[in-house]
């Protein structure tokens, strides 16, 4: 079985934790008198985040009551044990969530990056038995921590040749393949739009493609944005905005995230995982606006804005998935601002034109208390992507449905029989007492839809 320090099998004695809803607190739940007291006391009522503690006799907790509010928050239990003191817990009482749903709240509360830090993190422990449940339970806990490692990690840290050693240590654990091209050999393998982006960068620019499972399987194609840092290039950024741009290869740290959940479960798929990953710098050697560069897939691309850049990188990297012939391709960017306007930092938007797999995911969503929202693709704005001396402008003029049209570019290049893509933030506020951070976003939605096609 996985570890994780969040998660044990057993405990000799834990205290018992007590989930319940306002409403189920109205009715009259049966808890321990200790606590009934003690939440009597101080005017309890079950709102979201709100604590009980009852003390043992020699002072240490004995068991807890916790308010989920209305019980629509899948992490809401994030706000619980980001506050419990070191020990070991057990639910006693769900609250109506299902354990998959307390087990990532659990997770996502303890998290702290540390690893700049001389003081370590260890937190409360919570029972989740044996089994396969169990595993599952641990390896989502793991790789969304993973994930969040990488996000949270600065670029000095967590260039594109650190991202390539993460996915090299996820093929070797996994015994899966990983080939790389770096630099200049990206020009012979026709990846022009990933060097064109990245070759102005500190660290050269590459693209990782890692293959796992059986080759009769069917094939599952993950991608990720890698921009490592992004400046904007020579359309420079504003400090406030370059300022989190650390996180702008969290597409890419989706996709690695994934990826290990699907071979930790050992899925029968064919999975190959294309990761372009760069740093959009500025040099003597940048792209310009104005250049018109070539693409994988044939395609002339002229520049109207360099802060543009995942779209070209992923335009080529979504070109390479779709010459396997997949089943289905799943990308993963933290593409536009747009996003965030248009949904907020809680919603994952997502784009497809295949109706099965929208509604898969819908459900997928909903089983996990990830939330994702379906966007459209709509045709007709891709004449706003017409460039009058190339075959596509990367940046639609105006600013209008920014989202929309980055996905439009996006599905230029794909040519696969089911393909989503996902403009993911990545980050979030702080919540649930923790300072602001990395954060998956649609990843257990994703995962969700993932394990009920293929398992």
């Amino acid at each position: 079985m996985p570890s994780h320090p969040a998660f044990l099998a057993a405990s000799e004695a834990p205290a018992d934790i007590y989930l319940v809803t306002s409403a189920e607190w109205e009715d009259g739940i049966d808890v321990p008198d200790a606590l009934i007291n003690l939440a009597k006391a101080q005017q309890f009522k079950a709102s979201a985040g709100q604590i009980i503690l009852a003390a043992s006799d020699d002072g240490t907790v004995s068991s807890v009551l916790f308010g989920l509010g209305a019980g629509r928050d899948a992490l809401a239990v994030a706000a619980l044990s980001n506050k419990l003191p070191e020990a070991d817990y057990a639910i006693a009482r769900d609250g109506g969530l299902p354990m998959s749903q307390i087990a990532a709240g659990w997770a996502d509360g303890v998290y702290r990056f540390d690893r700049y830090l001389s003081d370590k993190a260890v937190p409360p422990r919570l029972v989740v038995g044996e089994g396969d449940a169990a595993e599952s339970i641990v390896r989502e806990a793991v790789a969304i921590s993973g994930l969040r490692d990488l996000v949270n990690t600065p670029a000095e840290d967590m260039g594109p040749a650190q991202i390539q050693g993460a996915i090299s240590d996820l093929a070797e654990r996994y015994g899966a393949t990983l080939e790389t091209t770096i630099g200049d050999a990206l020009l012979d393998a026709n990846y022009p739009m990933v060097h064109a982006v990245g070759r102005a960068g500190p660290q050269e620019p590459r693209i990782m493609e890692l293959s796992w499972g059986d080759e009769k399987a069917p094939e599952l194609a993950i991608v990720g944005k890698g921009v490592a840092f992004d400046t904007g290039g020579l359309n420079l950024k504003t400090g406030n905005y370059m300022r989190l741009m650390k996180k702008d290869m969290g597409g890419a740290a989706h996709a690695i995230a994934l990826a290990e959940l699907v071979m930790g479960a050992n899925l029968p798929v064919h999975l190959k995982l294309y990761v372009p990953a760069v740093e959009n710098s500025i040099s003597g050697t940048a792209f310009r606006p104005g250049d018109i560069l070539s693409s994988r897939k044939g395609l002339s691309v002229e520049i109207d804005n360099t802060d543009a850049e995942g779209r070209l990188i992923l335009g080529d990297a979504l070109t390479r998935a779709c010459e396997g012939d997949p089943d289905l391709v799943i990308d993963f960017a933290t593409l536009t601002g747009a996003a965030r306007v248009a949904l907020g930092p809680d919603l994952a938007p997502y784009y497809t034109d295949d109706e099965a797999l929208a509604g898969a995911i819908s459900t997928g969503s909903d089983a996990s208390g990830d939330p994702a929202w379906r966007m459209p693709l709509w045709d007709p704005y891709v004449s706003l992507l017409k460039s009058p001396i190339a075959d596509l402008v990367n940046s639609a003029a105006g600013g209008m449905a920014g989202s929309i049209t980055a996905a439009l570019f996006l599905k230029q290049f794909v040519e696969a029989k089911s393909w989503v893509h996902l403009d993911v933030w990545a980050w979030r506020k702080a919540k649930y007492g923790q300072p602001e951070g990395g954060a998956a976003c649609g990843l257990r939605a994703m995962w969700e839809m993932i394990k009920t096609r293929y398992a």
